[in-house]
């Protein structure tokens, strides 16, 4: 079985993402680049199936610049077998529907039989891009997993949907995508790291994946605003009042 697995590099979630207000397009010099943690825990399902004595080639797609080497290097590291990096200058600001057509056209040439992704990035939140690869793609999907099984001839696992939890199946090949609560990724090791830097790592352009033809990249952003400075707050001293104090303040918020 070959196993693609879908990775994102993200602005560092821990430090202040900046969106550039004459673009609307996310400033990713701003913040330190990572690896999305959605996609470490999606590996981490493809791993454990190799693990528990499955046979698996596991594959790494990231599309974006290849300055995100350092970052797919991680997910060998983890214990992927290869990688593969689509970068190209058209790609710059590839909405959703660009992006999961790009990613498609890739999958295609890769040929894989399960194709795993995180339900939704740390950088765009729109959930939509594995369900738009299987849309092009021709496959089956199951969406926001929080577990996940994989089988030698199929992929099950159980959603959530409103407040019952669903179970899902579907022949391979075909795309899942899991959430965050699926698994906990596991740490490198040092032979894994040692062994990331003689792993196959490819980057294809546009050309390369057959992804060359037309279309709206961008969305058009109307207007943008900064986020105002926080005010400092409201401080009530008590003289003998303070109980007062509080009970108007809160009243006139509505908040009582």
């Amino acid at each position: 079985m070959k196993i693609l697995v879908l990775s994102k590099e993200v602005p560092d979630t821990g430090t202040e993402r900046v969106l550039d207000p004459v673009t609307g397009i996310l400033d990713r010099s701003a913040s330190d680049p990572v690896a999305d943690e959605i996609n470490e825990r999606t590996l981490e399902h493809a791993l454990r199936y190799r693990d528990a004595g499955g046979t698996a080639e596991i594959v790494i797609l990231t599309v974006g610049p290849e300055t995100a080497a350092p970052s797919v290097r991680k997910f060998l590291a983890m214990g992927a077998d290869s990688a593969v990096i689509v970068s190209d200058p058209e790609i710059a600001g590839a909405d959703a529907a660009r992006t999961a057509q790009i990613i498609a056209a890739a999958v295609q040439k890769v040929g894989p039989d399960l194709v795993l992704a995180g339900n939704e990035s740390t950088d765009g939140w729109s959930g939509l891009v594995p369900s738009m690869v299987a849309e092009f793609l021709g496959w089956p999907v199951l969406p926001a997993l929080f577990e996940i099984e994989i089988a030698t001839d199929k992929v099950s696992g159980s959603t959530v949907v409103e407040a019952e939890t669903l179970g899902l199946s579907a022949s391979l090949p075909a795309v899942a995508a899991v959430t965050e609560r699926s698994a906990d990724a596991r740490f490198p090791n040092f032979k894994g790291l040692m062994q990331a830097k003689k792993k196959p790592l490819e980057v294809w352009n546009l050309a390369d994946i057959g992804a060359t033809e037309a279309r709206a990249a961008t969305s058009v952003m109307v207007s943008a605003t900064r986020r105002p400075a926080r005010a400092a707050g409201v401080k009530i001293s008590d003289d003998g009042t303070a109980a007062n104090q509080l009970v108007d303040f809160l009243a006139s918020n509505r908040l009582i």
